[in-house]
């Protein structure tokens, strides 16, 4: 492997959004966010969309967001499942999506761990989140205005990830999301900047420009219930 490893990235989907000079980007979790939180995804048959999660993502889509998904895959460097496997996984994401009319512009994704079992992966590294490395390799390949752009996850590392790159960020109280809310959130050094149901309702505020529809006054970190 290269001195400095990288993030790595899955095949891009067909008819990604082209590079625009500033464009706000949302950044997305996988696991918890997108997808039902199984633990390592071993096998194919484990890994599940959420209902939602095509509808939330087609309406980035129609507002022609770029849709990056960053996230950590360490169960590469653990032994417990390949890269091979991981490519399966994301295009089974990206054809489920595609059969709903929604599409992600991009997969990036960190396979590194520095307690690997996999020489080749055990490594302290640039792109696990919370660091950024992902996200500036987005930022480079689609001219992306980080202020202006969103990092929605289920857990705090993803929140973090979002305050290092400068982005605003959105819990979501799938996956990890509501434990870690409700039992961790008073010793976090910092509050996401919201907190939604799910993807669905964290689109909602990124489309309403970071405040819920018909709302009087946005409250960041009280946890939001569909009726």
């Amino acid at each position: 492997m290269n001195d400095r490893p990288r993030p790595r990235k899955s095949p891009a989907p067909a008819g990604a959004t082209a590079a625009r000079a500033g464009v706000a980007a949302v950044f997305l979790d996988r696991d918890g966010t997108i997808t039902e939180e199984m633990g390592y995804i071993n096998h194919l048959d484990r890994l599940q969309l959420y209902p939602w999660a095509a509808k939330a993502i087609r309406k980035l889509n129609l507002a022609r967001r770029p849709v990056v998904v960053v996230t950590n895959q360490s169960g590469v460097a653990r032994g417990v499942f390949t890269e091979d496997l991981l490519h399966q996984a994301h295009r089974k994401i990206a054809r489920e999506l595609a059969e709903r009319k929604a599409k992600l512009d991009a997969i990036y994704y960190c396979p590194h761990h520095p307690e690997g079992r996999v020489e080749p992966y055990r490594l302290k590294c640039q792109c696990r989140k919370p660091a950024t490395g992902m996200v500036m390799d987005a930022v480079k390949r689609f001219g992306i205005d980080l202020a202006s752009s969103f990092v929605v996850g289920d857990t705090y590392r993803d929140m973090e990830l979002g305050f290092n790159a400068g982005a605003r960020t959105i819990l979501v109280l799938t996956g990890y999301g509501r434990g870690e809310y409700e039992h961790q959130r008073h010793h976090w050094p910092r509050l996401p900047d919201h907190v939604a149901e799910d993807l669905l309702e964290a689109v909602e505020i990124i489309l309403n420009g970071g405040t819920r529809s018909g709302s009087v006054a946005h409250r960041p970190v009280a946890p939001f219930r569909r009726a």
